[in-house]
This record gives C-alpha cells, structure tokens and sequence, in this order.
C-alpha cells in the first residue's frame, strides 16, 4: 500500500541510486516554497469567512489558461459526487463557446502573470457587467489587475514564488474547491506522507527507475487510464511533467490513454510497436456500479452474467498487465480505493514530487518555462505589427 487509500505497484526495476534519497531529505528540510505549499502550513490568501457570500452561488465559471484551471477541473471531475454545483471551465479560445445567458455566475479570472494573452481575451469577451469576479493575479500592475479594479471585483493575491503547474494545493487551486463545498484542509497531505516510509520509499524507487528509463531512452511516460473521471487529474500531470522536464534537448513526453477505449487504437501499438515507452496504469474502485441486465445475456456470453462494469473494467487492467509482464513492458500502478480528498491530495503530492526530483537529478531547472515564453513573445509581436491580420 502507498497509503490507506492507495494500492501501489512500483516499476519490476531494480536501481539502486543513494543520491535521490538524500536529495528527496534535502528538499524537504529547504524552504523550498513550492513544497511548503503542499503542507498546511502554508497560508492561502483568501480568508473563508470572506468568501461565505458566494457559497449560495449554484454556478461558477472558471477563466485560466495550464495550471491556472487543470488542477481545478482535476479536482472538480475526481470528486464530483461530493459536489452539487455546476462548474465550467473555459481554458482555451473557442469561437463556439456559447456563454452563458445567466447573469447569477460567479467568474473566477486566474492567471498568475496577469498578462496571460487568452485569459484577457475570453475576459473582454465573456465577462458581463452583471455578474460577479473573483481575480486570482499577482500583486503587481498587470492587464487583468487593472481590469479588476475597474469592475471593482475582488483579488486574491497569487504568490509569485509558486508556478502555474505547481499551483493546485494553493489559492488557484483551493479557493475553487472551498467554492465546490470540499474539505480543503484534507487535501494537504505532505506533513503525514512525510512520515509515512513505505511512501517515501516508493516515490524514490519511481524516481530511480524513471532516470533509467531516460538513460536507455525511453522517454514517453504514457498513462492507461481505466477512470473517466481522472482523465483532467492526468491532463494536470501532462503539463506538470512535459513543461518542468522539457528542457536541455532531455525530458518526458506523457500522453493520456484513456482505458479501455484505446484497447481499440493505440494499444496495438503500446504492446508491439517501438519500444521507448514506460507505463503507468491508474484505477478507481466505483462503488454502486451499474450492473449487467442478464436477462438480456446471451448464453454465448453467459460469463457476463452477474458483473457489473467495475468488475469488467478491473478485469480488462487485470488482463492488460499480465500480457505487459509477458512482454516485459515497464509499468508501475496505481489503485485508488477511496475517492475523496485526502486520496487526491496524496496523488498531487506524489507527483510533484517526483517531477521535482527528476527535475534535480538531471540538472534541470523544473520551475521554469523559457521555451513557451518565446511563442509568447513571437505572437504579441506580431499582433502588434498586424502583419498577419486577415
């Protein structure tokens, strides 16, 4: 077990690396800021009290770009069932969105620059004067700062120390999910895991086996994922891995396979196409699944009889990992046994993590991103020149 809530099998590769393990004690004893606001410790800027006005609100909008809105669409599908809200997400710049008539939505505008191209766009286009806005920004001069301050709409100071990506357990993350009714303060799980060994333990055997892996070349981490409802939790990882680590002309390409679907397309592929690929299977136990009518089996298919569609899907990861272990294919697993909080928590923090201290062992810096900011630059350049205005 990695926790309570989590069944865990680490990769069948054996690399024994003293380094990680010292690093990992090192990390965690520096006030590294990123880290320190995965404890509960860290303080959010916005005080619950101040926020009970918008708890009757039915609808919420969020407006943000990367890690300004995956955590909070992670968190919102993962534990949807204790929500009873409707929240919708508008992170891309979508000539069909149809917005939103009702003028009783409450937008919350994230960006951490203040500055972010799509953000201010779908701001000028889809914020009305009649609704209510909630800013999470830096504490500097930016385009939607100043935006907010003539709305007179309320900021929440976005700390400049944390990135985008590694976001989630702050403000941008868990304002959101005090909005949606959910315990925050669970989701805090570092200063528990911290103590917990067997965890610890297996964050750096992953660690040891993920730089092996990139040492033979295997550079695509590829995600097969048997719930639906985790597929934005691994959108989240996608960003998070490929921007810290895709750096120096090295890193980790991940690609989200959602399960059993791509049995149909690209396991084919996974199973006996090239071979620089590393597996991580991740499954939900779904209590009160929907069950087989067997009045309407088949006696062909009399096997069905009784199942219900957790049953099948575990079965079709079961099967899955015995042909990988027959073809000596590297996978680790994750089974979730309890979808709530807490568990999600421990899942964020596992993977910062570990990016962080791969980050470290190759000699890249994980909390920046200079190779985005160039399309950045390129596009407001020529924006400004009008060069390609239709």
């Amino acid at each position: 077990m990695l926790t309570p809530g989590i069944h865990f099998t680490k990769f069948k590769i054996r690399k024994k690396n003293i380094k990680i393990k010292n690093e990992l004690k090192f990390i965690l004893k520096q006030n590294i800021q990123v880290i320190h606001s995965l404890t509960k410790k860290y303080i959010n800027n916005f005080n619950k009290k101040d926020i009970l006005k918008y708890n009757k609100q039915k609808n919420y909008r969020i407006i943000g770009m990367g890690g300004s809105s995956l955590g909070s669409q992670a968190i919102y599908d993962f534990l949807k069932h204790k929500i009873n809200k409707k929240f919708e997400f508008l992170d891309n710049l979508n000539p069909n969105y149809k917005n939103s008539s009702n003028s009783n939505v409450l937008n919350l505008i994230i960006s951490k620059s203040g500055n972010t191209l799509e953000t201010i766009v779908n701001s000028n286009i889809y914020i009305k004067k009649n609704q209510k806005n909630i800013f999470i920004t830096e504490n500097k001069k930016s385009y939607l700062h100043i935006l907010a301050e003539k709305l007179k709409a309320e900021i929440i100071y976005h700390n400049n120390f944390i990135g985008g990506r590694y976001s989630v357990l702050s403000e941008v993350g868990m304002l959101p999910a005090e909005l949606m009714g959910l315990n925050i303060s669970k989701f805090k799980q570092l200063n528990n895991l911290i103590k917990n060994k067997k965890y610890l333990n297996y964050l750096v055997n992953n660690v040891e086996a993920i730089l092996h892996f990139i040492k033979i070349k295997k550079f695509n981490s590829i995600i097969i994922n048997y719930d639906e409802k985790s597929t934005n939790l691994f959108n989240w990882y996608q960003q998070l891995v490929a921007e810290s680590l895709g750096k120096k002309s090295i890193g980790i390409l991940p690609v989200v396979s959602n399960m059993p679907k791509d049995n149909h397309s690209v396991m084919q592929l996974y199973l006996d196409g090239f071979k620089n690929n590393f597996f991580t299977f991740f499954y939900v136990k779904e209590n009160n699944s929907i069950k087989i009518n067997n009045n309407k089996i088949l006696s062909s298919n009399k096997y069905l009889k009784n199942k219900n569609l957790d049953k099948i899907i575990f079965t079709q990861k079961n099967a899955t990992e015995n042909i990988f272990n027959k073809k000596n294919i590297p996978f680790r697993t994750f089974e979730v046994n309890k979808r709530d909080e807490k568990t999600l928590g421990e899942l964020f923090t596992f993977f910062i993590l570990e990016t962080i201290l791969i980050g470290r062992a190759l000699k890249i810096n994980p909390f920046d991103q200079p190779a985005v900011e160039l399309i950045k630059t390129e596009t407001k350049k020529i924006l400004v020149s009008d060069k390609f205005q239709k």
